[in-house]
């Protein structure tokens, strides 16, 4: 029985954009040995078939998809110092993402006698950040415990039959789009992927990331939390709020998950479920509860309205994937397109280049993750970026600051 394939639709984004991959770094409690994390790594392998897939092109219409490959490797590196991770990290980043011929995951570790760290970076078309978490938590899981994750067939969003009802766009947005998609087929033009991979490097090399990790935790996080249930707001709430002080912007995007609402979503499965919308509230003052309480309406809006809150996803959807390759190189590269510069611009905010955005992955509770940091992907539409994880009550935040060389 031939497979159905995972073609690449709402995730063309990420495809050919710069800086979307991402990385978790946790420090495991317990002894390092490197024929059980290489155990480790192979059965987490098995669990998920984009773990053991490449990006393939169907060479009769040119579509990409998920190619299970009979053997892909996963690269494991070994480093002494783990103080270096941020430069480690750096450095893959900066060697940019070939999805053709590369894992979707790359790891790299830092061996002490009675613990360890380890790094996982995804690129976006493995997963979200959620997903990411999902899978350090089973690494750790059967690493310490020897439990096996079960396996978890993929299927990505294709359609807005995939999505909740009322999730199609309004009037004006498809016909902004229906008018780019027939702008896009009049050029006749096609970004290869190879000069795509070129411009990505450049870009990677010329844009580089300021990233500074603080911890919040103890008294402090407990009195966060205190404060966030007598005012009935989300920490997700109070972190916008404090986003929009701290860098005095009235916008700030976050992502969300949609994996209870996705209709294709199968347990455990990797892939993108989340969606990103703008928070935009004025700011009066300097109260951040009193921000955060307007932050939760607009919030609860949006989640209440499916045209709202999938938004992004339904521009994909009705947008030619060709011309969704084409806006980033378009936009910040030499590739004449005005169907593509119009699109980045306009939709994907590659022209003032100063969004702001939190990724907010939630809590854990592990006795085998002791701490955990998320870096969050560095989108060429954000000056600054939060990633927040809270393990074991102590939440980090990795603040990514996007800085383009002179």
């Amino acid at each position: 029985m031939k497979s159905i394939k995972n073609y690449v639709y709402t995730e063309r984004a990420h495809f050919m954009c710069p800086n979307m991959h991402f990385g978790i770094m946790a420090k495991i409690e317990s002894n390092y040995d490197e024929g059980q994390l290489k155990q480790s790594i192979d059965t987490l392998q098995k669990a998920h078939p984009f773990l053991q897939s490449l990006i393939a092109e169907e060479t009769d219409t040119g579509r990409f998809y998920y190619q299970i490959q009979d053997y892909l490797n996963i690269p494991v590196m070994v480093k002494e110092e783990a103080a270096l991770w941020q430069q480690d990290y750096e450095e893959i980043s900066v060697r940019g993402w070939n999805v053709m011929n590369e894992c979707l995951l790359k790891v790299v570790v830092y061996p002490k006698e009675n613990e360890f760290q380890i790094l996982f970076i995804a690129h976006h078309l493995l997963c979200d950040g959620r997903g990411l978490l999902q899978l350090a938590e089973e690494f750790a899981e059967h690493y310490a415990n020897g439990v096996i994750p079960q396996f978890a067939p993929e299927r990505l969003i294709q359609c807005l039959n995939d999505l909740p009802s009322n999730s199609d766009l309004p009037l004006i947005s498809k016909l902004i789009i229906g008018d780019a998609n027939r702008r896009w087929k009049k050029e006749g033009q096609q970004v290869m992927y190879e000069e795509y991979s070129t411009f990505e490097r450049a870009y990677i090399q010329k844009h580089k990331m300021k990233r500074e990790i603080f911890t919040i935790c103890n008294q402090e996080l407990e009195e966060i939390l205190t404060l966030c249930k007598q005012h009935s707001v989300t920490v997700n709430d109070w972190l916008i709020a404090k986003m929009m002080l701290e860098e005095n912007t009235n916008k700030v995007v976050i992502a969300a998950d949609i994996r209870n609402q996705a209709k294709c979503y199968r347990q455990g499965a990797m892939g993108n479920y989340s969606t990103a919308f703008g928070v935009s509230v004025k700011k009066n003052g300097e109260n951040v509860i009193i921000l955060a309480k307007r932050v939760a309406s607009q919030v609860i809006n949006i989640c209440q309205h499916p045209r709202k809150e999938m938004l992004v996803l339904a521009c994909y959807i009705h947008m030619q994937p060709e011309l969704i390759d084409a806006v980033t190189i378009s936009t910040l590269g030499d590739f004449g397109s005005k169907a593509g510069t119009f699109i980045g611009r306009n939709m994907f905010g590659y022209g003032s280049q100063n969004g702001y955005s939190i990724t907010n992955l939630g809590k854990i509770e592990s006795n085998i993750i002791a701490e955990a940091v998320f870096i969050p992907p560095a989108s060429p539409a954000n000056k600054k970026t939060w990633g927040v994880l809270t393990v074991n009550s102590h939440m980090k935040i990795c603040v990514s600051n996007l800085i383009a060389e002179r």
